[in-house]
């Protein structure tokens, strides 16, 4: 498509973007602006960032950019830097090496390697700019624009995906969830965030394919999960995850709770992902941790609940083992950082303390560092539940935003309610009696 064809202009392009496509042309190298960037252009949206392919190679590349640092061990790829912005830059991918041993391969070529479920492992494989296209996952991410002659080549027919507004993915889908089970987050991910449907092939094998996600290493999901959920949209995509049946893999512990679509444990999570979604649009800050304390919120009670029934133990102790067990079991599938996972438990640690506000524990609560966090989190489970908790809820509610004496009459008028007597005194221990020194 010729600069009238498709209307894309360098004003639409980040300025870093096009310094470094100028150079890799200067340099005699092709390059290109590929993927997300072009579609979203295209689509009438602005891009997030900007990708740039090239026939470069990693170490060629690195040779032309002082602030070039090299990634990633699957596939090498350059991020170029410019302050805070990154312009990702990859050589065209070829196509794969089905065996390590073919008498044919060039020596010191590399090959692609995949796992016995056909996973690639290794995909340092470099081609042409038709074989990168046929490489691409999705028909719109196939489109690729130059700066030389501002024309969009467009391989897979990936502006008519566009207009039938379908997410449609390259090849056989099998093969293709195989090669990466992470596609099938991302064809969820794209339908949600573009407004578009999965086409019907693509759709298909998701169901059956996706236990395939737990041989996706747990850091890689939890990367994926803030693209899923931390997009604006996270409550329509965890629905379409859950229709699909990507909850499973990724929450085991949480499914369980998801059977009946009016439960209060599928309310509480769609409750939490719209009040997220509410934020983000509205540019405020949220936390991945606030979302995993209500993902693992029920988990959590039932297996607080059945180590006090089948264990004898106290609910404290009951809680902070739950809270570490549940945790512990989800790290297996998605990794939470610690900084987070700390978070969390201090999040679920308050939903035990929140109640008791007696003496000078309401006022000690509200200095907690997480008190705002954790006040959201009963805010948001007495909102689904109702009844003592909604009205515990509504009380913190009242009572940070009160003066001091308003303060003191609401915890006056608590205790009155609960029995009228601040409770027995304690006895104070004796201290014992200093020894003498012949003692």
């Amino acid at each position: 498509m010729t600069r009238g064809e498709h209307g894309i202009s360098r004003e639409d392009i980040s300025a870093n973007a096009l310094k470094v496509m100028y150079r890799l042309n200067g340099a005699g190298f092709e390059s290109y602006l590929v993927g997300g960037c072009v579609r979203d252009i295209l689509m009438g949206h602005e891009p997030k960032d900007f990708d740039v392919v090239t026939n470069a190679t990693p170490e060629q590349i690195k040779g032309l950019f002082r602030n070039c640092r090299l990634i990633g061990r699957r596939f090498r790829l350059a991020h170029i830097v410019f302050g805070r912005e990154i312009i990702e830059v990859a050589t065209f991918r070829g196509h794969h090496q089905e065996s390590d041993e073919d008498e044919n391969l060039p020596k010191g070529k590399a090959i692609a390697k995949r796992d016995a479920h056909g996973q690639l492992v290794r995909d340092n494989v470099f081609g042409t700019i038709e074989e990168d296209a046929e490489r691409r996952d999705f028909t719109f991410n196939a489109m690729y624009y130059s700066v030389a002659d501002f024309t969009v080549k467009d391989f897979a027919n990936g502006l008519a995906a566009i207009e039938k507004r379908e997410v449609e993915l390259i090849g056989d889908p099998e093969t293709r969830y195989r090669e990466d089970p992470v596609r099938m987050l991302r064809a969820v991910r794209f339908a949600v965030k573009l407004g578009m449907r999965i086409e019907a092939k693509t759709a298909a094998p998701i169901k059956s394919l996706a236990n395939l996600l737990q041989n996706i290493p747990p850091a890689r999901l939890f990367e994926e999960t803030l693209k899923l959920f931390l997009s604006g949209k996270g409550e329509e995509t965890f629905l379409m995850l859950h229709e699909y049946g990507l909850i499973e893999p990724l929450f085991p512990q949480l499914t369980p709770f998801l059977k009946d679509e009016s439960s209060r444990e599928m309310q509480f999570v769609r409750r939490v992902l719209a009040n997220t979604d509410e934020r983000i649009n509205n540019d405020q800050r949220v936390t991945p941790a606030f979302l995993y304390a209500a993902l693992l919120w029920y988990p959590v009670e039932e297996e607080s609940q059945r180590l006090q029934s089948e264990s004898g133990l106290n609910a404290h102790d009951a809680f902070n083992i739950a809270s570490g067990e549940v945790i512990s079991r989800q790290t297996q599938r998605i990794m939470i950082p610690k900084r987070f996972s700390t978070v969390v438990r201090d999040i679920w640690i308050l939903q035990q303390r929140l109640p008791k506000r007696f003496g000078r524990r309401a006022f000690q609560l509200l200095t907690h560092p997480k008190f705002r966090a954790g006040y959201d989190f009963l805010l948001a489970r007495g909102q689904i539940e109702g009844g003592d908790l909604l009205e515990l809820a509504q009380w913190w509610t009242h009572f940070q935003h009160a003066d001091n004496g308003k303060q003191k009459g609401m915890l006056n008028a608590l205790r009155k309610s609960e029995g009228g007597a601040k409770g027995a005194p304690r006895k104070r221990k004796r201290k014992p009696a200093k020894r003498g020194p012949d003692a």
